[in-house]
């Protein structure tokens, strides 16, 4: 096996030499130089007392599948044409402070503790170092350029402003202990001039040279050469691993030296990238690394569709992959072919997101989902846009969101994600991993509590994009009165009304309790009962009491509950109508408990009481812009048989709140309110029982509507006066939703819910409308 690195010691005499000849270079990666005054005094402290002070690596130049435009150390100046023999990969701090401080031959530009510029040349005092009863670090330490050391009144504490200062004073200059000339004429110079008695100087010289100029001069640095056939990826990777100096090296870091080799500016080329995302704040997490990972994935895509239209089926083909070898193998060739293109989709999607109701980073629920995203949107083109496509990119995108699969390492699920669903899409796929491995726990809503989850973020975003309307306006929630009514998640029960009534923080806090209010209403709300609060939004804003209750609907709030200030009551209902959300967005069912008790408020004894109750008061409030009665479903009141007429009035309602607010339908209740209940539907559906009429209700639904508005609904029955009501909800919907007939010439129609009634809209009504109601 060949060895892939040499480990010797190296005099710091010569190693500062080859910096100064640039035999010794650093690759264009590294950082800086920032050490202070107090880390350089301490590591010449360190040298003078011959203490270790760690290993360097360099890396042997001459490979020419690793090429990085090199830099000279900080303060030296090689002859430009000089071509490095190694680079320094370890050691650029403690090497730099080392040639400034002993070998550059002016003063060292560094800073103090506290951040101010400073220009110092360092000194050993001789008698302190001698002492040993004294620190060596108190006796090693850096002076003005101009060699005075003041105190804060002015006065001279210590004088090496010159040579016959230095040697008065005692204190050798370090920027010469390499300098075997001079250190020979100052030595001349203290033993002649030099305080005291003559014989003692020379001891003093004597022992001082034995114990600190020695150490510098015959001092070894260990170090560890790697040789020239490392590849790209294992110097990137053995830097990090050895790199002690607080910098962490980024793939974009190591590509950008390596394009620098063929005169490409990587780094402007992504500012100049990244001034253009700036403008969408959705955008405020991607990082360069992250464009670069969207760019390997469709360059190593592309190798891999090419390998197997040569070779069908062939298992040597080369993976699609994103990892950090495979982006330090990115060539420039490569990324300039696909830069330009991973831009413009990332800006299409943005668009994606917004329709999504994600306008902002901190709202995004995985920033890792980027990535592959956008390679999707490159390789489908102009398919994207296709409605098809579209839904499968959505059901996707939330399945990786409310199945929490970005939150960890991620790079082996952008590579197989962009497999699966291209391939999904075109039709010739399976369902891919994500889609088919999502999972969410029903109880999982009793936990997301903050923006630390993903799912958390996704449920705010549904909610909006299902018609969430501004408490203050009173419109939709768009990009626009997000950004300026500084619309936010919070609390419809206030934290502390939920401590005063036992309600547990963790209850409290839960997403179930939360939803897009702006900021204005939030302050309405402060700590009050919603009892209180919505009377006082109704007075301030001049909202009547139907058209509030349909704000809260479009946010899949039951007001009742709500303004009875029925905890219990709208925790569990907007606990189910938040996993409807989660259902439809994912295409499939949550995984839930038998008896659906998920809910801690949950009482299955006191259920049919609670339905009842509520049913009550719904029909006591009268028909409204949420609440519609009809009489029956099929069966014709005058004649007796089977009526289509009344299933079609259904659907309307069904679709009118859909389009509309939300809202709950009751059958079984007339227009007046009085109750005469769906049993005598029951003969005309299978089984003739409550079952088959709810069954045969979901047909219908599905029918005329589509199976995302069937699985929308939630159907219950309750017993009122001997008679069986039956109360059907919807929520909003995050789409137009059209019915179409049965019979006669199945043209889909539009219908809205407007203040009590459900009208159809025609021709450029019903674009003005979607314009108003699903603002993009």
């Amino acid at each position: 096996m060949e060895k892939k690195f040499t480990s010797d010691e190296i005099p710091l005499a010569q190693l500062l030499d080859q910096v100064r000849t640039g035999k010794v270079q650093l690759p264009d990666f590294q950082r800086g130089w920032v050490w202070d005054d107090g880390h350089i005094a301490s590591l010449l402290a360190s040298i003078s007392t011959s203490y270790p002070i760690g290993a360097v690596m360099t890396l042997q130049t001459g490979n020419p599948d690793v090429r990085f435009r090199p830099r000279p150390l900080e303060g030296a100046k090689p002859d430009p044409s000089v071509e490095p023999e190694f680079l320094l990969l370890d050691g650029q701090q403690r090497m730099t402070s080392l040639y400034l401080a002993l070998s550059s031959g002016g003063a060292v530009p560094t800073q103090d503790a506290r951040g101010n510029n400073l220009r110092q040349r360092y000194y050993a005092d001789i008698n302190a170092c001698l002492d040993p009863f004294k620190e060596r670090e108190d006796a090693v330490f850096g002076v003005p350029e101009d060699g005075i050391v003041r105190t804060f009144r002015g006065e001279v504490l210590i004088d090496v402003s010159s040579r016959d200062a230095e040697v008065t004073s005692e204190m050798f200059p370090l920027d010469i202990v390499l300098d075997y000339s001079e250190t020979m004429s100052w030595q001349l110079k203290y033993i002649q001039y030099g305080p005291g008695e003559h014989n003692a100087r020379v001891e003093r010289w004597k022992a001082f040279t034995e114990n600190v100029i020695n150490a510098f001069v015959h001092y070894q640095v260990p170090a560890i050469q790697l040789v020239r056939s490392t590849p790209k990826e294992a110097v990137c990777q053995v830097f990090e691993k050895v790199n002690t100096g607080g910098v962490t090296l980024t793939v974009f870091e190591l590509l950008t030296a390596t394009y620098a080799a063929d005169d490409y500016h990587l780094r402007e080329d992504w500012n100049g990238r990244a001034n253009r995302f700036a403008k969408h704040p959705v955008l405020g997490l991607f990082q360069a690394t992250d464009f670069l990972q969207t760019i390997t994935l469709l360059s190593t895509y592309e190798r891999r569709q090419r390998q197997l239209a040569v070779k069908p089926g062939d298992d040597k083909a080369p993976p699609v992959s994103c990892k950090r070898r495979d982006i330090l193998r990115l060539e420039l060739t490569e990324y300039r072919k696909w830069a330009d293109t991973v831009s413009d989709a990332l800006e299409r999607v943005v668009s994606f997101l917004h329709g999504e109701h994600v306008f902002h980073a901190r709202d995004l629920p995985y920033s890792t989902q980027l990535v592959p995203l956008t390679a999707l949107f490159v390789l489908l083109g102009e398919d994207a846009e296709k409605h098809h496509n579209r839904q499968r990119l959505r059901q996707w995108y939330w399945c990786g969101v409310f199945g929490e699969m970005y939150g960890g390492s991620t790079e082996t699920r952008f590579a197989y994600d962009l497999v699966d669903v291209a391939a999904w899409i075109a039709d010739d796929g399976s369902e891919p991993r994500t889609v088919r491995e999502a999972q969410f726990q029903a109880e999982r809503l009793l936990t997301l509590r903050t923006r630390n989850s993903a799912a958390y973020k996704g449920l705010y975003a549904l909610q909006m994009k299902r018609g969430a309307r501004d408490f203050h306006t009173g419109d939709t929630i768009n990009m626009q009165s997000y950004l300026s009514d500084s619309i936010d998640i919070r609390h419809l029960f206030p934290q502390r009304w939920c401590s005063a009534n036992e309600i547990s923080d963790s209850i409290a806090n839960s997403i179930v309790n939360k939803t897009a209010i702006d900021a204005r209403t939030n302050r309405r709300i402060g700590n009050s009962a919603p009892s209180r609060y919505l009377s006082r939004i109704e007075s301030v804003h001049g909202i009547e009491t139907g058209e509030l209750d349909a704000i809260l609907h479009s946010h899949d709030v039951d007001p009742i509950t709500l303004r009875n200030d029925d905890f219990a009551g709208f925790f569990n209902h907007r606990f189910e109508r938040l996993i409807k959300q989660i259902e439809e967005s994912m295409g499939k069912p949550v995984n839930r408990s038998a008896d659906r008790s998920e809910s801690p408020f949950v009482d299955r004894d006191k259920e049919p009481e609670q339905l009842r109750s509520h049913v009550k008061s719904l029909i006591a409030a009268e028909e409204s812009k949420v609440v519609e009665f009809k009489a029956t479903a099929r069966r014709n009141l005058h004649t007796g048989e089977k009526d289509p007429a009344n299933e079609w009035k259904i659907v309307k309602s069904i679709a009118g709140f859909m389009n509309a607010h939300g809202g709950n339908l009751l059958v079984g209740v007339t227009d007046e309110g009085s109750v005469i209940g769906v049993d005598e539907d029951f003969q005309f559906v299978s089984g003739g029982d409550r079952d088959g009429w709810e069954l045969w209700l979901t047909d219908l639904i599905a029918s005329a509507l589509g199976s995302t508005a069937a699985a929308e609904m939630t159907v219950k029955f309750c017993d009122i006066d001997d008679h069986v009501v039956s109360k059907i909800e919807v929520g909003p919907s995050a789409k137009p939703i059209f019915a179409t007939p049965q019979k006669g010439e199945k043209k889909p129609c539009f219908f809205v819910r407007i203040n009590n009634s459900t009208r159809e809209l025609l021709g450029q009504e019903i674009l003005d409308y979607q314009q108003r109601r699903w603002p993009s």
